[in-house]
């Protein structure tokens, strides 16, 4: 299989067409349900099982709820009108710090459904107007409207879904060896 490109290597297109709104949209609705499924029938342990210093599959979940606030965040700046977009804090060491192993998967999971309810919810609810603006992402020095921002949203949960995945076979090898 293909390696994943690491994620702060990941370059984007941007200036999708504003219809592209509501199938992007359904892409981030169906995150949280995505996520369910992959780790429903995976053991507490292999769900808490790290790799090196990799994160667990509970961790990759955690990481996607930890970063909606920055999502929920970037809102706040295309509605201010705000030339750039605020900067992501990444510090792998605090998903780490968060516990989300000691935590039941369900609980996880049902936290970043919570989170991710209102982010989609908050989307539906944007002003026309705040889908014209236009801001520079920060990493990436490229300029971003609300709908490119959707999108890298729903590549960076796919970025971690495929983690998942790959972590949830590694367990199921493990299994059946």
């Amino acid at each position: 299989m293909l390696a994943r490109t690491p994620w702060l290597e990941r370059r984007f297109e941007t200036g999708l067409p504003a219809s592209a709104f509501p199938t992007v949209l359904e892409r981030l609705r169906g995150t949280p349900a995505r996520v369910e499924d992959r780790v429903r029938d995976v053991a507490p342990s292999a769900l808490a099982a790290r790799s090196g210093q990799s994160w667990s599959i509970q961790e990759n979940v955690g990481h996607l709820l930890t970063v909606e606030e920055l999502w929920a965040a970037r809102l706040d700046d295309f509605e201010a009108g705000r030339p750039e977009l605020r900067a992501a804090r990444f510090e792998s060491w605090r998903v780490g710090e968060a516990g989300f192993n000691e935590r039941p998967m369900a609980d996880v999971c049902a936290r970043f459904r919570r989170a991710r309810e209102t982010l989609v919810q908050r989307l539906e609810e944007l002003e026309d107007s705040v889908m014209n603006v236009v801001a520079r992402h920060p990493r990436l020095g490229q300029p971003m409207r609300v709908v490119d921002l959707m999108l890298f949203i729903a590549e960076h949960d796919d970025h971690h879904m495929a983690r998942i995945t790959e972590l949830v076979r590694a367990a199921e090898h493990r299994i059946r060896t």
